[in-house]
Parts: structure tokens; sequence; C-alpha cells
């Protein structure tokens, strides 16, 4: 595929608060796939900005005593730590209160008036007479007039997605004072989307393919756009838009009409153009020149919340202003809490700052939400016991296994020079990564994210499998095998290093220890090795590091506790007591047979919730059964070649399932076995199985 240019934006949070987890899913979702892009050589521009104006701002700045300006720069302030946090990757972040804003959004208008499509009319509207005000369709609130839903705002329906004026709410109340709302009349200026051209083009726009022939908008949000234009039934019918506001208003002038402001929904999505030309501006680049190019690629990731306005009133406005339309509106659902729906105004929900602050690892995160995102309009649910158990399974147990086991045996015997592919790969393991490459990229291409892990992964299982097969521990005690030792942990550690050019979109900071792992540059698509006459960068590599830590229970946890006071000093801790009162001399001790073991194999016994039946080699030339309480914190895969320590002359005990060997070695809290949080001991490179510990 030839070079491409994309502009990519994500919905613009509005400026009232910090972001939630909902705005962290959407950033991450659109992260992954530019990161892909780039990945593969392309040129994107993927930007963001702060949604600034209208009344919720203008109102919260007023209780605050701060002017608008400064109440959205302050909020702005903490925007880095959550997207530096998430390593989410914009180009630039702008906002809509800008003079590139006021420029575009007043242009854009006046190509529209001047098009036919602007009128002025006389509207009757809410007014609260207790605040003395016009009110905002945000700060009305009733039963909707379609489906009849209460404590519905007087815009748009959350339960029905019904779009309406605020006057035809049944029961209305003024948000701010309670108090009945009055109609008065005031002139608004309305865009006119019932026009027989909007109408019709938007029923081609909404219909037709992108550029690459593929529909610009997914099944379900087109079967809603045929909807809304009364394509399928012959009665949908589009509504006039309004777009004016009267003062007091926080938001951008209406040209040649004083004391009127554009509705914030007008000039908010302009504000993607905006930042996009703040952005050429810093690096030097023709901005009208660059949306002009008929190659230049708009891509926009939203939340099915906002359909109406991203697939109806933007496209319409852009192509009756005579400006670059959209060439892929991609939408998502929403994210929830073991099945519960978030909600940032009810203050439900994950806190992502939090998520940060307790040292949850971001790319636990980006993982998981990848791992559940596809290209359909689905809810992706976070789930508590799912996140620890996905993420250790996969991360840890197959993916980080395969380097933490095969790295050491190439470091210590061979100076760290790993073979090359066409050495270690036979030709039928290497059309296999071929079509898993393939798979991987249209995955990526269609947003189908939870395919990628689901390929990425059952690849990693593969190569784990091999290496298990090939008992490299044991290869390494025979000198006549070392060649062939060279070649098993070689593929193994190329393996890997594929592995991480697929999942480096999601794991970026990973992809980038990785690559100082194997002394390479940047992780770029072309790694792979895929392409004709194309080869793998991987030649030797260094002294192996952890890469990634587990998930603790005790981390989600905490993620789910609200914070303490930190205005409320903590009471002083009594001194700590021993762990334990017991003493025991160095006789006792030496009476312990502490040996290293590795886990040949891991089954979950049948009829047990807590044990684990093990398999453990300790160099004597037979296997132990081992019977284990630790099911609650490891997938049996993952421990397969892991290194342990067991009390080896512990007495067999008789068991309901079998008779137990010995025992194996874990540290944990208090309430462990509740929590889930066992920790095996392990042991460092080198050792063998049979080494005692003394």
């Amino acid at each position: 595929m030839s070079a491409r240019t994309l502009f990519v934006t994500t919905a613009l949070p509005y400026a009232n608060g910090p972001f939630h987890i909902g705005h962290i899913m959407e950033y991450i979702q659109a992260d992954i796939w530019v990161r892909f892009q780039r990945m593969r050589g392309h040129t994107v521009h993927f930007v963001g900005a702060d949604d600034a104006h209208g009344a919720p701002i203008m109102i919260a700045a007023e209780k605050e005593g701060v002017t608008p300006q400064a109440f959205v720069e302050r909020i702005a302030a903490g925007r880095r730590q959550y997207l530096d946090g998430f390593h989410i990757g914009f180009d630039h972040w702008h906002s809509t209160d800008s003079a590139e804003n006021v420029e575009l959004s007043q242009s854009i208008y006046r190509s529209l008036r001047d098009a036919g499509l602007i009128d002025v009319r006389p509207v009757e509207q809410f007014f609260d007479p207790v605040k003395g005000m016009f009110l905002p369709d945000r700060y009305i609130k009733g039963e909707c007039p379609s489906c009849g839903a209460p404590d519905q705002y007087g815009d748009a329906c959350e339960n029905c997605s019904s779009v309406y004026a605020a006057t035809e709410l049944k029961n209305p109340f003024s948000t701010l004072t309670g108090a009945t709302p009055e109609l008065r009349v005031s002139e608004h200026y309305f865009f006119r989307l019932s026009d027989p051209r909007c109408v019709t083009f938007l029923r081609e726009w909404t219909r037709s393919d992108d550029r690459w022939g593929e529909p610009r908008l997914q099944p379900e949000v087109l079967a809603k756009a045929r909807e809304w234009l009364g394509e399928d039934s012959g009665n949908g019918s589009l509504a006039d838009w309004d777009i004016s506001r009267d003062a007091p208003y926080f938001g951008i002038e209406i040209p040649d009409a004083p004391g009127k402001y554009f509705y914030v929904w007008l000039d908010a999505p302009i504000g993607y153009l905006a930042s996009l030309k703040a952005l050429c501006h810093e690096r030097g680049i023709d901005f009208d020149a660059l949306l002009a190019d008929p190659a230049t690629e708009q891509v926009h990731f939203i939340g099915k919340d906002i359909i109406y306005f991203h697939v109806l009133f933007w496209p319409a406005m852009l192509h009756f202003a005579r400006r670059k339309t959209p060439d892929r509106v991609n939408v998502h659902g929403f994210i929830t809490v073991s099945g519960a729906k978030m909600s940032k105004s009810r203050g439900t929900g994950i806190s992502p700052l939090r998520y940060l602050e307790i040292g949850m690892d971001p790319e636990w995160l980006r993982y998981y939400i990848a791992a559940k995102l596809n290209s359909h309009v689905q809810d992706v649910d976070f789930d508590a016991d799912d996140f620890l158990a996905r993420v250790n399974a996969d991360l840890i147990g197959k993916y980080v296994n395969i380097a933490s086991r095969a790295s050491g045996f190439v470091a210590r015997q061979f100076d760290g020079r790993v073979l090359s592919a066409d050495e270690v790969e036979d030709a039928a393991q290497r059309e296999r990564f071929v079509r898993l490459a393939a798979q991987v990229t249209d995955a990526y291409e269609g947003r189908e994210f939870g395919a990628v892990a689901r390929l990425t992964m059952a690849y990693a299982d593969e190569i784990n499998q091999y290496f298990d097969a090939n008992r490299p521990w044991e290869m390494a005690k025979d000198p006549a095998q070392q060649d062939a030792l060279h070649r098993v942990c070689s593929r193994c550690l190329i393996a890997f290093h594929r592995l991480t050019v697929l999942l480096a979109p999601m794991l970026p900071a990973t992809a980038a220890r990785v690559a100082q792992l194997f002394g390479t540059p940047p992780l770029r698509w072309e790694d792979l090795g895929v392409a004709e006459g194309a080869t793998s960068p991987v030649h030797s590599i260094g002294r192996y590091a952890h890469l990634m830590k587990r998930v603790e229970a005790k981390q989600l946890d905490a993620l789910f506790e609200p914070p303490t006071d930190s205005a409320t000093p903590a009471a002083p801790s009594p001194p700590s007591e021993p762990a334990s009162a017991d003493v025991v001399s160095i006789d006792d001790f030496g009476r312990l047979d502490l040996r290293i073991a590795r886990v040949v194999d891991a089954q979950a016994v049948e009829g047990s919730k807590k044990l684990l039946r093990l398999e453990l080699d300790l160099g004597e030339g037979r296997t132990r059964t081992v019977f284990s309480g630790i099911r609650a914190a490891y997938e049996p895969a993952a421990l397969v070649g892991r290194l342990t320590v067991v009390v080896a002359n512990l007495a067999p005990r008789k068991m309901k399932f079998g008779v137990s060997e010995g025992m194996v070695l874990s540290a944990s809290a208090d309430d462990a076995q509740q929590s889930g949080a066992l920790f095996l001991l392990d042991a460092d490179e080198g050792a063998q199985p049979g080494m005692r510990i003394s």
C-alpha cells in the first residue's frame, strides 16, 4: 500500500471536569489505530482539543468567581497527566476557545449563509424567571416526548436517542433553580438541515464507501442514519438545527448578529479543524493545502451518544461550506463496570487518575480494553476478575513468558547471539507466521482489536508449547545438543520480537523496552520480515530484565476504594509486631531441604476451587506431584516451565485427589486466600532443578 496521509480525531471532551474512563477508552482505541498506521510508514496528524464553550462552563466559572477562560485553563492544565500516563500520543491538544476556531467557525457560517442554508426565526424559548436568563437545553429536564423516559435533557434522549426541541419536553423544570420555566420569544438562527439539498447529500454520503471501498459508516450507524433520513419507512424527517444562543453566553459571536452566539455544538466539531490548523502552524504545513488534497483522509472516533451530530450536521455543514467531509466515522459503545452503565454525572465508574496513582500499569488497561474492542458499536465491560485473569494469563503467562524463559540460555551460553530466522525456521513455520501477520494487519486496519489479541496469544501459546516440547533445560546439560539448544531458543526469541511488533500499538512502552533489549531501532511493521527479501532485525539480545509485572488483586481492590481525604492526617501506626513470635534455631532451619524445581505440567484439580496439580522436576530423574492451593492466583498454563522453590523433604501427604510429594513456597498477605494475592517464590537466571537452597 502506498503511503497515506490521515487526519484523525477523537470527540472533544467538555472542559468542565477531568477525563473519565470513557474518554480514556476512546483515546486508547484511536491511539492504537494511529500507532499501527505510523508503524506502517503512513503520516498521521492526530489531534484533540477541549470543548470549551457553552452555558455550563459559564455557570461553573461564575460559581468559582473566575472568568470562563481561567476555568477552562485550569481544567486543561490537568490533561497531560492522563494522556502521558496512558501513553496516548496526540500530536496537538487545542481548545475551541481559540483564534483558529473563531476564524473557522465564522467562515463556515458565512459559507452556509451564502448557500441559503441559514434562516432567522422567532422562537419561543424557556426562560428561568429566577435566574433571569434563557435556559440552554442542558439546563432543562423533563420527560422525553418520544418514549416518556423521565429526567431527560432538553435536546436529546439518552434512552431512545430521539432529538427534539426543549419546548417539546413534558413537565419541564430548570435544573439551575428548580423553577418551572416560562416561554418567551427570541430570534434564533437555524441551519436548514431539512433543505432537500441536505437530505439528498446525506442520503448519498451515509450510504457511500470510503476510498478503499469500505462503508464509511458501520452497519448499526448506517441503519440509524437511514431511520433519521426516512429511507426505509418514508416517515423520517430532518429538523432544522438551532445554532444560536442569546447573551449571556460563553462562545463565539455570530457575525452581523449582536448579542447572538453560536450554539456550542456548531463550533465544537469545527474544533477538530482548529486543532489541526494550530498543529500545521507549528510544523510549517499548509493547512488549506493539506485539507484540499484529495489524498488526505479524515477519520473521526466517537461514542454512540453523539452519532446524530457527526453523521448528519457535521458532514452537511462541511459539504455546503465547500470543505472536505469525513472519510470515516468510527463509533464505539459505552464502557460499563461488571455490566452496570458508567455515568460521570452520577459519580460512578473507574477513575483513570486513581488507576495511575496506585501504580497500576497503563498497558494492562490498554491491552484489556483493546482485547474487548471490535469494529461494531458494542459496549465494553470492565470486570475486575476478568481483568486480572486476562492480563496475567495473556501478557505475563504467554507473551512475556517467552522472553523470560529463552533469553537466559542465549545470554549465558551463546554470548547473547541470536541465530537468524532462516537458520531456525522451516517452511511451514515461516508460512504460518506470514499468514498470522496478514491476519493481524487486516484486523488492526478494521479496528478488530479483539481479534489481534486472540491471534497473537494463540501464536504465543504455540511458541511456549514449542519451548516445552524441546525441553531446553535438559538440552543445556548435554554438550552434544548445544546447537539444537541455540536454534530452539533463537526461534523463541525471534517469535517474541515479532509478537512485540504485532502488539506494539497496544503496548508502546513495552515495545520500546524490547527494542532496547534486542538493540534494534524503534519497532516498525516491516520488522516482521514478511515482505519479499525482508529479514528480522534481531541478531543479539542483552541481559533480560522483567518487562511487566503481574496484576495483584489488592490493586483492583484499591482501584474501587474511595481515596482517602488527604487533608485529614492519618493516625500514627503502632509499632509493628514481629511476623511470628516463634523463633527457630539454625539447626531447625537446616532440617528443611529446600530445592529448586521446574514446573513441567500444571492442571486445575476437578472438584476443587483452590488446588492445582503440579508436576515438578527436582533433578531426580523423575517428576513429583505436588498439590498447591494457588488456583486463584495463577492460570495453569502460565506456570509451565517456571522455576520455583519446593520443600523437598516434607512427608508425603495423602489427599482426596492423590498424594502430594512436597510443598511449593509462596508469599501472601493475611487475606490472600480470599483475594488471590499469592506470589510463588522463583529463582534467578541460571538456577537448575535440584539445586539446594541454603
